[in-house]
């Protein structure tokens, strides 16, 4: 039976981890165990990072909403439950936009509500 020899199989796992972390500081960018350490947090941040943005986004377009509604004379909640009342379709992240874009618009919809 032949010799296997396996530097090159090895020298590729190396490289293409090293490659993944590329641009991280002090030896997670040069030494494979602690590069190998460093991909799998960044991989388990990475998908709990993405189920929270989900929240954050929605934070953010209430923030936008009572910034909004505050000069117009109502606050958030009472918007939001007169909103449901009236069995509006519109969400929170299209009402933002909306406020933040188009402010008449954001006006009027604000009275057809109350």
């Amino acid at each position: 039976m032949s010799r296997v020899k396996r530097g090159t199989t090895s020298l590729k796992t190396r490289r293409n981890v090293l490659q993944r972390v590329k641009g991280y500081q002090f030896g997670r960018s040069k030494k494979e165990r602690q590069a190998r350490e460093a991909i799998a947090h960044a991989g388990n941040h990475a998908f709990s990072h993405r189920r929270k943005k989900k929240g954050d986004f929605r934070q953010l377009w209430t923030i936008k909403l009572n910034a909004a509604l505050r000069p117009l004379g109502i606050s958030y909640s009472k918007f939001i439950d007169a909103l449901n009342k009236k069995g509006s379709t519109l969400n929170r992240k299209v009402l933002s936009e909306v406020a933040h874009e188009h402010p008449e618009t954001f006006k009027r919809v604000v009275e057809l509500v109350k």
